[in-house]
């Protein structure tokens, strides 16, 4: 066989694995929208669940998954970004073993199941620090399972800055801050803000952390604090999946949380694809 068959295959077969890739999302999407569709009204967006979870609406799971983004992201944001900040300006790159147990031991966090976050969650914000099961726990734990992405992706933003910036701006008498501040992080925020959407999805569809430090199946009122519990769209949809007790009544609830968490989700992303392009264009690489 000839390099120009073997390249044809190859091509052929890599068309083929992303096309079933696309269709396999888009199969499921479009089951997802088929089911739940019928659900989505706006009173199943605004009302408060009634009857056990069997009637109204999942407004307060939206306001909770809302809030416990939020305030995930206040959390892991600044300490993944000052992470990452150090790893790429300020570490001393002829301590390699130090650097490299660093990233080491952010790639295996990245890899380790988020039960382990949230039996973390629970023994160490739950029970050891007397936070209770609330909002506050939950976001702490997501924190934790989300900082390795964002140190990952914000690191590989910051280095992708041309060194030419950084040097110019110590030929202008900037200090190493000044330097960081105004002449990287910049044109880095894009790449850090993929890391912030990374980590949003990821936060926003976690279920295991928040079983175990503070979401509740069926709570109609909305918290009035962030020491109180909460609904969360993840948990609600997999308390109706596995432990509903009349599943005929609770399936058309059921693809309606999901699609709803998906909206949620994109909406979230969309906010920060927005911010991204606005410092893409506004910070443009000069070369």
């Amino acid at each position: 066989m000839t390099k120009a068959a073997t390249q044809r295959i190859a091509f052929a077969l890599l068309r083929l694995s992303a096309a079933v890739i696309v269709a396999s999302v888009f199969l499921l999407l479009g089951y997802l929208v088929w089911n739940g569709t019928p659900a989505l009204s706006l009173s199943f967006l605004l009302e408060s669940p009634r009857e056990g979870m069997t009637a109204g609406g999942v407004f307060p799971a939206i306001v909770g998954t809302f809030y416990l983004t939020l305030l995930t992201l206040l959390f892991a944001l600044p300490l993944g970004v000052g992470a990452a900040i150090y790893l790429s300006e300020y570490a001393d790159p002829r301590r390699s073993k130090t650097l490299y147990m660093i990233r080491t031991a952010t790639v295996v966090l990245a890899g380790i199941p988020s039960i382990v976050y949230g039996l973390l969650g629970l023994g160490l914000f739950v029970l050891f620090l007397r936070l209770g099961f609330s909002i506050l726990s939950s976001a702490l734990a997501l924190s934790f399972l989300t900082l390795p992405v964002i140190i990952s992706a914000s690191e590989e933003a910051l280095r992708t800055v041309p060194p030419s910036y950084r040097e110019g701006a110590f030929a202008l008498g900037a200090t190493k801050w000044q330097v960081i501040r105004d002449a990287v992080l910049p044109f880095a925020a894009p790449g850090i803000l993929t890391a912030c959407i990374l980590g949003l999805a990821r936060a926003a569809g976690e279920t295991a952390p928040i079983l175990l430090t503070g979401a509740a199946y069926y709570l109609p009122e909305l918290p009035n604090s962030i020491f109180d519990q909460f609904m969360a769209l993840p948990f609600h949809i997999f308390t109706l999946s596995t432990q509903s007790v009349n599943p005929r009544l609770t399936r058309p609830i059921q693809f309606g949380s999901v699609l709803v968490l998906l909206l949620l989700v994109l909406s979230l992303n969309l906010v920060a694809i927005v911010i991204r392009s606005y410092y893409r264009q506004k910070y443009r690489w000069v070369t």
